[in-house]
């Protein structure tokens, strides 16, 4: 077992990160409304008698000083300071209104005892713990109802000491489902930026029915076998944008959701207007940006842009199965360069995975409208594994503009799809092979005055090759 990440081993990720060539770093595309919000009270955390000293149990310190900070909610909000350190605590709860601010030196440690992360209710939406039946361990840092969160700081640390959970999973001793490092949750108005994550025991970042969320210059690195630490999963959320992030788990760095099976389709609650931006990062056993499993609220309209995945099992994702229901729809996916990836593009229609036996087999999903454009790979084994339901075609998936360096004989393997392709290498499946332009434009999502541009200006310069030669 790989023990975890030490902060100077970080430092270093961090350091080639900032150097690598292909990083360009540039103004916001995400909405702002929280990055100069300047709260008129703060209190250090020492204040409430916390130490700093990574053995000492700070939780009741978290808890005392954000009571007395819930004071000044309604007085332009307050800032809890937390100073370099390392801050041993369980699971604690914000407050609307709160900046936490994590000084550049200071590390937030998740305690190692798993009584000091309380056991919730399972999400309704998952109508059990994600692991197990019944409930679920509290996140180390918890939001519920909230407006106006901002967890920040100058890039200080979230570590949360995740080898004791990695343990008991991968022993089958575990009680309940893991806890995340940071769930919010029914909140409005969240920023989570300039700070590193670490060793998350489960998900690392997880806004559940939330809106306006910005996740923003952060790191979340963990072991790149550790289970299950995915990233940033927004879940059944809207209006969220992720942009300038690194991150390398040992699962999906992003996953897209929205509810499980029955459970899902009964609270209805999809997740749509995700943004992405300028992420880059490695998954050696999963996806760099997934879709699902847990879908059954829909998820539409996500827009990924300037994609970097180096060292990963697969580049884009989408899972799902009957049972699931829902719908995936208006996905768009371009400028992205890939490195040494397995599959590049791989829809998986039967991933099964069930939270019990009373989910309806019927119920089958939606899968339409995936465009997937501007894409360069090197060291690529497989194009494309794209699989969807009998009875049940994914359809509308286009391709354009593709170009990969791939391995296999049979770079791809298609079934139960439809959709087109303009300019993919290696040539797509049969089933894509179907031109875009002109006919199918308006199939294809977020696709029109631009290809048709880009295709005149291809034949534009065919014919003058032909006058030239």
């Amino acid at each position: 077992m790989r023990r975890p990440l030490t902060l100077v081993e970080v430092l270093l990720v961090l350091a080639l990160f900032c150097c690598s060539p292909w990083i360009v770093w540039s103004n916001t595309l995400c909405q702002q409304t929280n990055l100069e919000e300047v709260r008129p009270h703060s209190v250090s955390i020492t204040e409430f008698g916390a130490v700093g000293d990574g053995v000492t149990l700070n939780t009741k310190a978290f808890q005392n000083a954000i009571f007395y900070l819930n004071s000044f909610a309604d007085k332009g909000g307050a800032k809890l300071f937390v100073p370099a350190g390392r801050w041993l605590t369980g699971s604690f709860d914000l407050i609307s209104h709160l900046t936490l601010w994590l000084d550049k030196d200071a590390v937030i440690l998740g305690s190692t005892n798993p009584e000091d992360w309380p056991v919730v209710d399972p999400l309704p939406s998952y109508g059990r713990g994600r692991e197990l039946p019944g409930g679920r361990h509290r996140s180390l840092i918890y939001g519920l109802n909230l407006t106006d969160v901002i967890i920040t700081g100058n890039n200080g640390t979230i570590d949360g000491q995740g080898l004791i959970w990695w343990s008991r999973f991968r022993n089958k001793t575990l009680d309940y489902t893991r806890p995340h490092l940071v769930e919010l949750m029914n909140s409005t108005g969240v920023l989570i930026s300039n700070l590193t994550f670490l060793n998350s025991p489960f998900w690392t970042i997880h806004p559940v029915y939330c809106s306006q969320v910005t996740v923003q210059n952060v790191a979340i690195i963990a072991p790149l076998d550790s289970p299950n630490t995915d990233g940033i999963d927004p879940d059944s959320s809207d209006n969220v944008c992720i942009e300038d992030c690194y991150i390398s788990t040992g699962d999906d760095l992003i996953a897209i959701k929205s509810g499980w099976d029955e459970y899902g389709i009964a609270f209805g609650r999809p997740s749509t207007n995700i943004t992405i931006h300028r992420l880059v990062g490695r998954s050696q056993t999963s996806a760099g940006i997934a879709i699902g499993s847990e879908m059954s609220g829909g998820v539409s309209e996500v827009h990924a842009e300037d994609i970097h995945f180096y060292d990963t099992y697969s580049a884009i994702r989408i899972k799902t199965s009957p049972g699931r229901g829902g719908y995936v729809r208006n996905i768009y996916v371009s400028n992205m360069t890939l490195a040494n990836v397995d599959i590049a593009i791989r829809f998986t229609g039967l991933y099964g995975d069930h939270p019990d036996d009373a989910y309806d087999p019927n119920a089958l999903p939606v899968i339409e409208k995936i465009t997937i454009k501007d894409v360069v790979g090197e060291k690529i084994k497989t194009a494309g594994l794209i699989e969807g339901i009998e009875g049940d075609n994914f359809v509308n998936i286009c391709l354009s503009n593709i170009t990969l360096n791939v391995s296999s004989n049979y770079p791809w393997n298609c079934s139960y799809i439809k959709g087109y392709s303009d300019t993919v290498l290696p040539e797509a499946c049969e089933s894509l092979k179907e031109r875009i332009f002109p006919e199918h434009c308006s199939d294809c999502y977020n696709l029109s005055n631009h290809l048709q541009t880009s295709n005149s200006e291809h034949r534009a310069g065919q014919t003058s090759g032909d006058i030239r030669s």
